[in-house]
C-alpha cells in the first residue's frame, strides 16, 4: 500500500512539475511525425519504418586469438599449433577473433543497416576467462565492450552530426544493449547497485541510455528506449539480478533485493505504457530456462516474471535473449505460477526446484544442451494437440454437421483444446526467443525479425531519440541505503563466500516471513488480445536465421566440401567430433570442446587463403514448411511446440490423442497441482505406468529443431542416432516437469 501511494505521489509530482513548466515534465521534441502533419519537414536523417529489426548476441571478441593455433583447453586458440581458422574455430570453445568481428560488422554495414528499424544487442561482449596465462582484467572487459560500441558507431553512426552535442542522437537507428554475465568481473557476480559496473557502463553506453533514465541505470543497470515514439518501447532488463548463478543477490522476493526492485520498476513502467496505449519488447541476456537439466533464474524471479508476462499480455509483444548459444524458444506457463504468488504473497524462504545441473555450469555444453532439448521435448509432448478429423475420413455435409455437435465430437474436442491452452489465443502461455551467438561455438549467426507496421507506413522518424513525451517517473521505487557495506564488499568478494553468505543469510531458528508484493493489474475484460496473441500492428510476423559456414570460408583443409544445401540431408559433422575433451579448462572448471577439426593441422607447405566472408540463410520461417509458422504469435508457437513434442506411433498402437483423449491433458492437471503446492505431484507422476514406450519415435519436426539448435553443424543422421537412443529416457522419467 505504501509503495502504491509513493508511486501515485510521484506521478502527481511529475504532472505538477509539467504544469508549472519547470522543465521536468516538458515534452521533448517529438521524433515521430506523419507525412502531411503541420510542421513535418523532410530534413536530413529522416527515415521510414521497414518493419524489420536485428538481434545480435554473444560476440565474445578475443584480441588474443591466433590463427592456426591449438584449440585444446590448455591453449584456447591463443598459442601452439592447430586447426584454428582465420575467422574462428567453429564448433570449439574458443572465442571470436577480431577478424570475424570486423567481417560481421562489415556485412551488417553492407547488407543490413539500411533495412532495419532498431538493433537488439543482448550482451556478452567480452571474451571468456578461459586462459590462465592471460587472465581477464577489468581493463580488458571495458576495452572489449568499448571496441564493440565503436563497431556499432562505424556501421550505424550518423556521419552528419559533427556539431551535435546530444550523445543519444549519434545513430541512424536505436541500439539497445544489455548486460551479459561475462561483461563483468568476476563473471556472473553482479552486486546491488550503484556499483562500479553500472557506473562504468553508464559511460560506455552513454550514447544509448536516455538522459532521464541514467539515474535508474546507475542504480540497477536497467532502462528502456522508445524505438517508435508513442508506439513501441524496448526494455533492457538486467537479468543478472534474476540469474541463479549470481551469488551476490538472492532472488526477487525480499524488497531489499535488487531483483525485487527491478520487477517493481518493470511493473510500473509497463502500466504507464498501458495508460499511453503503447506496446513493449523485453530484452535480456540470460533467458528464463526452467527444466530438469537447466534452471537459469532464481525461482522467485521466474514466478514473478511469468506472472508479469500474463498480466501485461496486452502490452508485451515478445521477449529476446542470448547466453545459451543454441537456437530455440521457451514457453512460460501461467499455470505453473504458485497460487500464493498470484495472490501477491511470496514464501519467505524462497522457492526451490530440483535440477540435475549445478549453477556453476555457465556455458551450455553439447551434453547439457542435448539433455536440455530433451527436457523441452518432454514438456511439450504434454501439450494438447489441435483437434482434427482422421486424414482418411471423408464426411458428407450432413455427417460433418452431426460430427460437429455430437457428444465428444469436433466441437467438444475444440472446446477442450482451447480450455487447455488458455482460449482462442493461447493466453495461458508466453514465449521467449533465444538466438544463437556470433561466437563460433557452432557457426556465427545473427537474426532478422519482421513485424507488422500496418498503419505506420507513413510514420517518419526524424531521429532516433531514445525517449519521448511524456517522461515517465524514474525516481527510486524503494528506499534503501545505497552506500551500505554490502555494495562495497560484494563486488570483489570470492564467489564461494558469496554463495555461503546467500545460503545462510537468515539466522538459524528464525521463521521466514512471507513477502507481500503488488500484483499487476490484468487487461480489462473489454481489451482485445495483445500483439503477441492476435495478428495486428506491431505483431511479430517472421524471422530469418543467418549463419556463416566457417568450414567453407576458412578453407584450411583439402577435404572441405562445397557449401551445404540445407534443404537436403547434408552431413557436416557428428556428435563425437563435438564431444567435450576429458580435460577441464583450469579457470572455468568446465569441459572444453576442441571442435570438429581437433587433431588436424592445415597443410604446412601450402598457403590456404580464406574464401570471401558471407552470411547465408539457414532458414526463413515465412517459407519453412517443416515448422509451418504462419506468424510468431503464441498460438503458432504452441502448435509448433506440440509438433516438436509429438512422437510417431506404430500402426498397431492407437493413441487416444487422436480422439481428444486425456493423454494431452496431463500437463494441465499437473501444472495446477504444482501451482497449488501439491507435494505429492512428483510421487504420483512416478507411479504412472508408461505404456507402449518402445514404439514411440521422433518426428521430422523434432530432428529439424535439434539440427537448427546447433546451427546445422551436426550431421542429421547422427542427430537421429544420438537422440533416438534417449527416447526411452523420456518415457521412463517422471520428474521432467518442474
Amino acid at each position: 500500500m505504501r509503495l502504491a501511494t509513493e508511486v501515485a505521489l510521484l506521478y502527481l509530482a511529475t504532472a505538477t512539475c509539467a504544469t508549472a513548466g519547470d522543465g521536468f515534465g516538458e515534452p521533448p521534441t517529438t521524433s515521430g511525425t506523419r507525412v502531411g502533419n503541420t510542421g513535418a519537414s523532410s530534413t536530413r536523417g529522416e527515415r521510414k519504418l521497414h518493419g524489420r529489426f536485428l538481434h545480435i548476441t554473444d560476440v565474445h571478441p578475443d584480441p588474443y586469438y591466433k590463427k592456426h593455433s591449438s584449440t585444446d583447453a590448455n591453449h584456447a586458440c591463443h598459442r601452439g599449433s592447430g586447426p584454428a581458422g582465420a575467422f574462428g574455430a567453429e564448433t570449439s570453445s574458443c572465442d571470436t577473433p577480431l577478424k570475424l568481428v570486423d567481417a560481421v560488422f562489415d556485412w551488417l554495414d553492407k547488407e543490413v543497416k539500411d533495412s532495419i528499424d532498431f538493433v537488439l544487442w543482448t550482451g556478452d561482449s567480452a571474451r571468456h576467462d578461459n586462459d590462465e596465462n592471460i587472465p581477464r582484467s577489468e581493463t580488458q572487459v571495458v576495452e572489449q565492450n568499448e571496441m564493440l560500441v565503436e563497431q556499432f558507431v562505424r556501421v550505424f553512426g550518423k556521419q552528419d552530426n559533427i556539431n551535435d552535442t546530444d550523445p543519444t542522437n549519434d545513430f541512424i537507428v536505436p541500439i539497445v544493449p544489455t548486460f551479459g554475465n561475462n561483461d563483468i568481473l568476476p563473471h556472473n557476480i553482479f552486486s546491488q547497485g550503484p556499483n562500479k559496473w553500472t557506473e562504468k557502463y553508464l559511460h560506455i553506453w552513454k550514447n544509448f541510455i536516455p538522459e532521464e533514465q541514467r539515474h535508474q541505470f546507475v542504480r540497477g543497470g536497467w532502462f528502456y528506449v522508445e524505438a517508435i515514439p508513442d508506439k513501441l518501447a524496448i526494455f533492457s532488463l538486467n537479468t543478472l539480478y534474476f540469474f541463479d548463478s549470481n551469488s551476490a543477490t538472492d532472488g526477487c522476493a525480499d524488497r531489499k533485493e535488487p531483483g525485487y526492485e527491478h520487477m517493481e520498476w518493470l511493473r510500473i513502467q509497463l502500466q504507464f505504457l498501458r495508460d499511453r496505449g503503447m506496446k513493449a519488447l523485453l530484452i535480456g541476456h540470460v533467458p528464463p530456462a526452467r527444466t530438469k537439466n537447466k534452471k537459469s533464474w532464481d525461482e522467485t524471479c521466474w514466478q514473478k516474471y511469468t506472472l508479469w508476462m500474463h498480466q501485461y499480455r496486452d502490452i508485451i509483444i515478445g521477449t529476446f535473449y542470448g547466453h545459451m548459444n543454441i537456437d530455440h524458444f521457451m514457453l512460460q506457463d501461467f499455470h505453473k505460477v504458485k497460487k500464493s504468488v498470484r495472490d501477491g504473497m511470496m514464501p519467505g524462504d524462497g522457492l526451490t526446484l530440483k535440477t540435475e545441473r549445478t549453477p556453476k555450469e555457465d556455458m551450455i555444453s553439447i551434453a547439457s544442451a542435448s539433455d536440455y532439448l530433451l527436457d523441452l521435448r518432454k514438456i511439450w509432448s504434454k501439450l494438447p494437440d489441435p483437434p482434427k478429423l482422421h486424414e482418411k475420413e471423408v464426411l458428407s455435409p450432413w455427417q460433418s454437421f452431426l460430427e460437429y455437435f455430437r457428444k465428444g465430437g469436433k466441437r467438444e474436442r475444440r472446446k477442450k483444446f482451447l480450455d487447455k491452452i488458455g482460449g482462442e489465443h493461447a493466453e495461458r502461455y508466453s514465449v521467449s526467443h533465444v538466438s544463437p551467438s556470433v561466437v563460433p561455438n557452432y557457426f556465427p549467426t545473427y537474426r532478422i525479425f519482421e513485424y507488422n507496421v500496418t498503419g505506420l507506413e507513413d510514420v517518419i522518424l526524424s531521429r532516433p531519440r531514445l525517449a519521448s513525451s511524456p517522461k515517465l517517473p524514474q525516481a527510486p521505487l524503494i528506499q534503501r541505503n545505497v552506500n551500505a557495506d554490502r555494495n562495497d564488499l560484494h563486488i570483489d568478494e570470492d564467489p564461494d563466500s558469496l554463495a555461503h553468505r546467500k545460503k545462510h543469510s537468515r539466522p538459524k531458528g528464525k521463521r521466514p516471513r512471507k513477502h507481500k508484493f503488488i500484483v499487476p493489474s490484468p487487461p480489462t475484460k473489454s481489451s482485445p488480445p495483445g500483439p503477441a496473441y492476435s495478428p495486428q500492428t506491431l505483431s511479430l510476423l517472421s524471422y530469418t536465421q543467418y549463419f556463416a559456414n566457417l568450414t567453407y570460408i576458412n578453407n584450411d583443409f583439402h577435404n572441405t566440401p562445397p557449401q551445404p544445401d540445407f534443404s537436403s540431408e547434408y552431413s557436416l559433422t557428428n556428435f563425437s567430433d563435438l564431444a567435450e575433451s576429458k580435460a577441464e579448462n583450469e579457470l572455468t572448471g568446465q569441459r572444453w570442446r576442441e571442435g570438429k577439426h581437433h587433431g588436424k593441422e592445415p597443410g604446412k607447405h601450402k598457403k590456404h587463403h580464406p574464401k570471401s566472408f558471407k552470411f547465408e540463410v539457414e532458414y526463413d520461417t515465412r517459407k519453412d514448411k517443416v515448422y509451418g509458422l504462419r506468424d510468431l504469435t503464441v498460438r503458432s508457437y504452441i502448435e509448433l511446440a506440440s509438433k516438436i513434442g509429438a512422437f510417431k506411433v506404430d500402426n498397431q498402437i492407437k493413441s487416444n490423442a487422436e480422439d481428444g483423449g486425456d493423454d494431452s491433458g496431463n500437463d494441465d492437471t499437473e501444472a495446477q497441482a504444482e501451482a497449488d503446492g501439491d507435494e505429492n505431484v512428483e510421487a504420483e507422476k512416478k507411479k504412472k505406468k508408461k505404456k507402449h514406450k518402445k514404439h514411440r519415435k521422433g518426428t521430422k519436426v523434432w530432428f529439424t529443431f535439434v539440427r537448427r539448435a546447433f546451427v546445422s553443424t551436426i550431421d542429421p543422421e547422427d542427430i537421429e542416432k544420438e537422440f533416438s537412443g534417449k527416447e526411452a529416457e523420456i518415457e521412463g522419467d517422471g520428474a521432467w516437469e518442474l
